[in-house]
């Protein structure tokens, strides 16, 4: 731990010297909630500003949930397996792979299955949810659709197997012992959208009808014991299922992808590690049940094994948790943003994305610029920051990067 700060609410504890103005105030914010578990909220080191809370935080609380906190990306998080290739199995041009690779992932931003028998397929692997998920989740769709609940599961069954756009990303990656892994990183794509989007709203509505003022207001919790509160954390429970199950899928085709281009057989030699970063569960931390969100965070308990990936032109890392109390167990998500991505397209050019990824298989056009990796903060003084939290397993080099933009 780098530093504590006290501002009067619980402390805030911080894995890094450097925490931009606006992100250390959304954390101020934060810990004067009177529903903060009284050891504070946790700032990863790859902490930076978000919409209400902080991206990079750990909120345990007590008898409440802040969707906002949770966002609408639920269940955004990681995927990665250790093939039985080596990097000299792989051709010297990738470009047919990432090509096939994006034929089969749909990518970007309402991306999606348009056949009908691959709708079909997907609809069979969709998590069966409860009655309350079900209620909930037909409550947060459009108001013109005569059936919500049909429409929610047509939406999600196109969808699911499918990347997404902004930071999310497929990748091939070699290790230190010229391993190839494949890593992706992708959410619950529109339904989750749905659902966080609406019960956000719901909780505004309840802070105006109960007169609660709050400091910004998408900080708007939901109350343990409500009915509001009992069909979000069933939603959400869904949603999170959903995103696993999509980062499952996306692998499955990658996988196939990669077969058609390489030579020979091969096996996974890591099983998956599949792990969320957007998400709330209940956990119990310093003798008490709680309810931990993490956002832009990963679980990081004893003997956890987890992703925390670099930009496209960094170095990603497998990380085994240490199970540091102080942390609700957590440690980082990744590198972390140090801009913006308006700053990232005002500040770098086309060219200085071609050579930030030179050696790596991706785009390298305008539309991938604010992904750039001059925008992301350095994952190794992230790392090191952070060595408390998590070991070291692999160190993963990118070769191949899909990005749906």
């Amino acid at each position: 731990m780098k530093q504590v700060i006290r501002d009067g609410g619980v402390p805030i504890k911080i894995w890094t010297d450097e925490v931009e103005e606006s992100a250390l105030t959304q954390l101020k914010n934060l810990s004067r909630l009177p529903f903060i578990a009284r050891n504070g909220v946790a700032a990863m080191p790859d902490v930076h500003a978000g919409h209400g809370s902080t991206v990079g935080s750990v909120i345990a609380t007590t008898k409440a949930i802040i969707p906002s906190a949770v966002g609408v990306d639920i269940g955004c998080g990681m995927n990665a397996v250790r093939l039985s290739l080596k990097a000299s199995d792989l051709p010297d041009s990738l470009a047919k792979i990432r090509s096939q690779i994006e034929r089969d992932v749909p990518t970007g931003k309402g991306g999606d299955h348009r056949q009908d028998a691959q709708i079909q397929l997907n609809a069979t692997r969709l998590p069966t949810p409860t009655a309350k998920a079900k209620r909930a989740i037909e409550k947060g769709v459009y108001d013109d659709k005569v059936d919500g609940w049909q429409w929610a599961v047509e939406k999600a069954a196109k969808q699911l197997g499918t990347l997404g756009g902004g930071n999310h990303f497929i990748e091939l990656c070699i290790d230190e012992n010229q391993d190839v892994w494949i890593m992706l990183h992708s959410g619950s794509r529109g339904i989750g959208n749905v659902i966080g989007t609406h019960f956000i709203k719901e909780a505004q509505k309840m802070m105006d009808l109960w007169y609660i003022d709050l400091p910004d207001r998408d900080l708007a919790y939901i109350p343990e014991g409500t009915h509001l509160f009992e069909q979000y954390v069933e939603a959400v429970s869904w949603a999170q299922h959903y995103a696993f199950e999509n980062r499952a899928l996306m692998m499955e085709k990658v996988i196939h992808a990669l077969s058609l281009h390489i030579g020979k057989e091969f096996t996974i030699t890591q099983e998956a590690i599949n792990c969320h970063h957007n998400y709330v569960e209940r956990e119990n931390h310093f003798g008490e049940n709680l309810w931990v969100t993490r956002k832009g965070a990963i679980r990081a308990r004893e003997g956890d094994l987890g992703i925390i990936p670099g930009s496209m032109g960094q170095r990603s890392y497998i990380v085994r948790g240490k199970g540091e109390k102080t942390s609700y167990c957590s440690c980082s998500h990744g590198a972390g943003r140090k801009m913006s991505r308006a700053e990232a397209r005002r500040t770098f050019t086309v060219a200085d994305l071609r050579a930030q990824t030179e050696g790596v298989e991706c785009r390298k056009d305008e539309a991938v610029l604010d992904e750039i990796p001059g925008s992301y903060k350095d994952i190794d003084v992230v790392m090191a920051n952070q060595a408390d939290l998590v070991e070291v397993v692999h160190i993963l080099k990118q070769v191949l990067c899909v990005k749906g933009a």
